[in-house]
């Protein structure tokens, strides 16, 4: 079973920097990690190819610093690594970032599956996944908890993988055929630590790095230019007021709120 496994760098810290010209992170000088949801999706496509073979493909999309990231990935287990880097890049949304991990997908070709986090810790979108999935136009399944089995389906003989997705309620059990998309929450599993061996190998790994060119991708579908949202403002919340305590009865209470509003108004 071939695996392709999308992660993200993303700033350590929460005290980022914002360029001014262009509303978008300024990653210089701050450290980055691998988003903490792609660490789960890298440990369940490494479980997988212990439990069927095959292998594990990492592929991020950043600048040359992002090959980081994937060494680390490949410590932890998994085979190849691909980054994505070249200034036709900077500015994406989530959607010039789907189309350009799905135009390097296509270029890989050869998968079963692919698993990424629910979402980046410096987005918050949980879009790219499901972004992923559209272009390619394959089956996705999001927030998985579990994968419950992956077989041949008779008579057709296609691969089909069976899942417990998490909802507000609980959970449901879904089947899709293969190839799919995953994406997946922490209670999936609990991520390694990277062997010695794992370091050793992910130290003298050799890293693909792919441009627009090499994915065959055109200029008006990639960064600023393919990216129909935009940020036009970055701004910190005002300071709260003062604020005070309130005691007494509930009849006191709902009153004195009632006066408080009132001035307010």
């Amino acid at each position: 079973m071939n695996i392709i496994v999308c992660i993200k760098q993303v700033p350590e810290t929460t005290e980022v920097r914002i360029n001014p010209q262009t509303n978008t992170l300024m990653r210089e000088g701050v450290k980055s990690i691998i988003n903490p949801f792609d660490m789960y999706a890298i440990e369940e496509g490494v479980r997988l190819k212990e439990r069927f073979g095959g292998k594990v493909t990492i592929l991020t999309m950043g600048p040359p610093q992002a090959e980081s990231a994937l060494r680390e990935a490949i410590s932890l287990g998994a085979d190849d690594a691909i980054l994505l880097s070249d200034r036709a890049f900077a500015g994406s949304d989530t959607l010039a970032t789907s189309y350009t991990l799905a135009g390097a997908i296509r270029k890989i070709r050869d998968y079963d599956l692919l698993i990424c986090g629910k979402q980046a810790s410096d987005g918050d979108t949980a879009q790219v996944g499901p972004g992923i999935a559209a272009h390619l136009d394959i089956p996705q399944v999001t927030y998985v908890k579990k994968i419950e089995e992956i077989k041949d389906k008779s008579p057709s003989g296609e691969k089909v993988i069976r899942v417990e997705r998490m909802t507000e309620e609980g959970f449901e059990i879904i089947e899709s055929p293969l190839p799919a998309l995953l994406t997946v929450v922490k209670e999936i599993n609990a991520p390694r630590l990277p062997s010695l061996k794992g370091l050793i190998r992910s130290k003298q790994a050799k890293i693909t790095h792919w441009t627009h060119k090499d994915i065959e991708a055109g200029f008006e579908n990639l960064g600023l230019s393919g990216s129909p949202t935009q940020v036009v403002k970055i701004f910190s919340p005002p300071p709260r007021e003062s604020s005070q305590m309130l005691s007494g009865s509930i009849e006191g209470l709902v009153e004195k709120l009632v006066r408080i509003i009132k001035k307010e108004i």
